[in-house]
């Protein structure tokens, strides 16, 4: 029950992340109109298409990803739609004409308001599951643990719940937002000129927001923008508090203070710390059952001995991830020709970030150039009995497990590590400086 109401809250405080923004437009469409036959029912079925999609892209196979993806298509097309005729409002009377004409002769004029009604809930309701199917949100340290539960123990009725529970919270920030613009648009009433442009806004805004999904900027651009967000530091502190059992490395996802530990700067400095003896955690697990590999053909345990190795687990809609991949591709380019094989796992949260073309996508515009596996099954997870993203697995050149890290943070000390398992692989002889090869 606790972990339900922390669902809840963790969705409400969507409404401060970057990533809510491509769908406010969407819910804003409803502005004008009676919140119960109008607003309610697309807030309702935005939950529940979010929280039906998430559950089945746990433990969907390949079927999901399509169909999860021609649904996307058909949003995306139906809610242009919708932002064009707010724009250009005598398009929307005629595409609507057919309709109506239909509506007149089946019905009398009493069943007539009565079906208009059920209609406007029903559209209403379609055009919130539309937005669902669209809606990435910049998933904090709450919604990853849901997902992972999920994925490793298949879905529950509890799961389930707990998605259910999340998108339900985004929706009442929402209705917050959405009765705040109701109560706007009221006072505009007195000025037909002024809703017409609050009309046309709107519809502008609408399509900004289906070229944003459409051009993926919403799991990228608005996702890094998140920067450190106060939501985030709250879902983590509130999981700490009233869950810690849940969460056995507090601070997974807390993030630094970006100029303390900006990449070059980092690179550029030497580390003065002393190396502290790093104890053995385990062996590196097969790295079998990976979807496919990008960048790399398959890497096994076997030819990786020799090899100081990192493993990081990620998934491209991920803004904590986001934030420390600058760090592993530094790490990958300074090191890479003195014994570092950096190993991208790439695990997926959201049904889209299955479809292989999108990782592919992914990488190329993150400037990935390292080894990736694409873990769809979550095969290479569950063998390193993994619970978040980002999390960093750093091995000997003996295969074994030496240090790790959950989230973001320590970039300093993880460079530590690394330069501290080459110079143990070099038999007690230092890493080669920046630049120069071994």
């Amino acid at each position: 029950m606790l972990l339900l109401l922390l669902s809840f809250v963790a969705g409400t405080l969507t409404i401060l992340g970057p990533c809510i923004l491509p769908v406010v437009p969407f819910v804003f469409t409803r502005v004008d109109r009676p919140f119960l036959q109008n607003g309610l029912p697309m807030l309702v079925g935005l939950a529940f298409s979010f929280a039906v999609v998430g559950t089945l892209a746990s433990v969907g196979g390949s079927w999901v990803v399509e169909a999860n993806e021609a649904a996307r298509q058909v949003a995306l097309l139906v809610l242009a739609l919708v932002g064009v005729s707010l724009l250009v409002p005598r398009l929307a009377s005629r595409w609507m004409r057919p309709l109506v004409s239909a509506g007149e002769r089946l019905a009398e004029s009493a069943q007539r308001a009565g079906a208009r009604r059920g209609n406007s809930i029903l559209q209403s309701f379609l055009l919130g599951a539309a937005t669902g199917l669209l809606w990435a949100p910049c998933a904090g340290p709450v919604l990853g643990l849901v997902l992972t539960a999920a994925v490793l123990h298949g879905v529950t009725p509890y799961t389930a719940g707990l998605l259910a529970a999340y998108a339900a919270g985004a929706a009442t920030s929402l209705a917050l937002v959405l009765w705040a613009g109701g109560r706007a648009f009221a006072l505009l009433r007195r000025s037909m000129g002024a809703v017409e442009v609050l009309r046309r806004a709107i519809g502008a805004a609408v399509l900004l927001g289906v070229g944003t999904i459409a051009l993926g900027l919403d799991t990228g651009l608005l996702a890094r923008l998140s920067g450190s967000s106060g939501a985030t530091r709250l879902e983590q502190h509130l999981l700490e508090r009233f869950s810690p059992q849940r969460l056995p490395h507090p601070g997974a996802s807390l993030i630094p203070d970006p100029a303390a530990f900006e990449p070059d700067a980092l690179l550029r400095t030497g580390l003065a710390k002393p190396a502290a003896p790093l104890p053995v955690e385990g062996m590196l697990p097969d790295l079998e059952g990976a979807t496919t590999w990008l960048n790399s053909p398959p890497l096994t345990r076997e030819a990786l001995k020799g090899k100081v190795v990192l493993v990081d687990f990620w998934t491209f809609a991920c803004i904590n991830c986001q934030h420390a991949l600058p760090y592993v591709r530094a790490w990958h380019e300074k090191y890479k020709d003195q014994g570092l094989v950096v190993i991208g796992v790439h695990s997926p949260e959201f049904a889209f970030e299955r479809r292989i073309e999108n990782v592919r996508r992914a990488a190329r515009d993150l400037g990935l150039g390292f080894p990736i596996a694409v873990d769809n099954n979550f095969a290479i997870w569950r063998s390193f009995s993994n619970q978040y993203w980002p999390a960093h697995y750093f091995v000997d050149a003996q295969g074994r497990i030496r240090f790790h890290h959950f989230g973001e943070g320590e970039y300093e000390r993880s460079e530590q590590v690394i330069r501290q398992l080459l110079e143990e692989a070099r038999g007690g002889q230092p890493p080669a400086p920046a630049g120069r090869r071994s």
